[in-house]
């Protein structure tokens, strides 16, 4: 009986010594987050070890790893098995993988899902051309003149050409030297081409005319006509969600 005893009374001191580690795992996350910010760490640094975190915070080696591997799914950390852990680089890949399985999961079809990325990115993208007039170089324009030039061979030679598309709004936008803007623009692009290639669609059916919406857009800024520039790029968002609107009713 008394070694019973014993054996309770252990156990139940080892669980009032447990009992402070217990945080639900999204607070052991933001205390990982916020020791990062709090030392100052850079993407590509080591994080202290799993040892010395449990005792930086005061948990178990279980609710360090939770936090870690939650992390990692944020890209907030990058675990190097063999290696240790280091400081992720905070993509937006998250994003990109929350929005795509968010469309593709949607029961009212893609086509309205696309339609709302579209939407923001539209925004942005015409909210901030008056900025880009502003700035822009005769160099820069001279690059933009560049892109659409081989979007307008590839279109005669009635090839597509989603990578210059890309390439386009990408340099269109370089210039404000908003680190963030071109990572928002690449992540609604590789959504719209996850969930296109996911259903099967095509890729643009009018290549000609998608080069001469960019040419629109490069006209008007080398005339540094704001207006025309934001009814250019809202006639190119016009055209991409009407296409996208077709492919998802089976039209095209």
């Amino acid at each position: 009986m008394s070694g019973e005893r014993t054996m309770r009374r252990m156990s139940q001191e080892s669980g009032k010594r447990r009992r402070p580690e217990r945080r639900v795992s999204g607070q052991v996350q933001r205390e990982v987050m916020q020791l990062i910010l709090d030392r100052r760490l850079r993407a590509g640094a080591p994080l202290p070890t799993e040892i010395e975190l449990m005792e930086t915070l005061g948990v178990s080696r279980n609710s360090v790893r939770e936090a870690l591997k939650a992390l990692q799914a944020l890209d907030i950390v990058e675990i190097r098995h063999g290696y240790g852990t280091y400081v992720g680089q905070a993509s937006l890949t998250p994003l990109v993988d929350g929005l795509t399985f968010r469309t593709l999961a949607r029961h009212d079809g893609d086509g309205a899902a696309l339609a709302e990325i579209l939407q923001v990115r539209e925004v942005l993208e015409v909210g901030l051309i008056r900025r880009v007039a502003a700035v822009l170089s005769d160099a820069e324009l001279d690059r933009l003149e560049s892109v659409v030039t081989r979007m307008e061979e590839a279109g005669r030679a009635g090839r597509r050409f989603p990578e210059l598309d890309r390439e386009f709004h990408e340099a269109l936008y370089g210039p404000l030297g908003n680190a963030l803007v071109p990572q928002l623009l690449g992540a609604f692009w590789t959504v719209f081409r996850r969930v296109s290639g996911a259903r099967g669609w095509h890729d643009d059916p009018a290549p000609e005319l998608t080069a001469r919406r960019h040419r629109d857009i490069v006209t008007a800024l080398r005339a540094h006509d704001v207006e025309s520039a934001q009814r250019a790029l809202a006639v190119h968002f016009r055209g991409i969600e009407a296409r996208a609107a077709q492919e998802s009713r089976g039209v095209g």
